[in-house]
């Protein structure tokens, strides 16, 4: 019973926590990423002009590129730790210059996803891509 009350009998799963944090994570960021990239770069340029951005085209490809990239990145677990870094980066824009003006709840267009996406991108920067990661399988320590 003690260890149901203080959740110890998971401790033999704790190196899955990364994996799953990182398939959440990726696939989110991938299809957002492909839907972009779907969309046609004119229309997420514009999209990157509206925000002030000057180079709205450059900025774009660079978007997109974060995004679908980023996120194939995470799910493989390879190169864990700048894929995620590259999301923060697109996470912060997005929270800053879209979401927060519109409250915190995201039937408004506020900022409770993308400040999940937030904290995610963060954890796996700082944690890397763990045990079962292509970065684990090929740059042991």
């Amino acid at each position: 019973m003690q260890k149901f009350m203080t959740c110890s009998y998971m401790d033999s799963w704790r190196d899955y926590a990364p994996t799953v944090l990182r398939l959440a994570t990726g696939v989110i960021f991938a299809l957002h990423g492909w839907q972009k990239l779907e969309g046609g770069l004119p229309g997420v340029a514009g999209f990157v002009g509206s925000l002030g951005f000057p180079m709205p085209e450059f900025f774009a490809v660079l978007l997109i590129a974060a995004e679908l990239g980023g996120g194939i990145l995470l799910i493989l677990g390879l190169l864990t730790r700048w894929a995620a870094k590259s999301l923060v980066v697109v996470s912060l824009a997005a929270l800053f210059l879209v979401h927060l003006p519109n409250g915190f709840f995201m039937s408004t267009g506020g900022y409770e996803y993308i400040l999940l996406l937030l904290a995610a991108s963060v954890s796996l920067m700082l944690m890397g891509g763990g045990k079962w990661s292509m970065d684990q399988c090929l740059w042991k320590k």
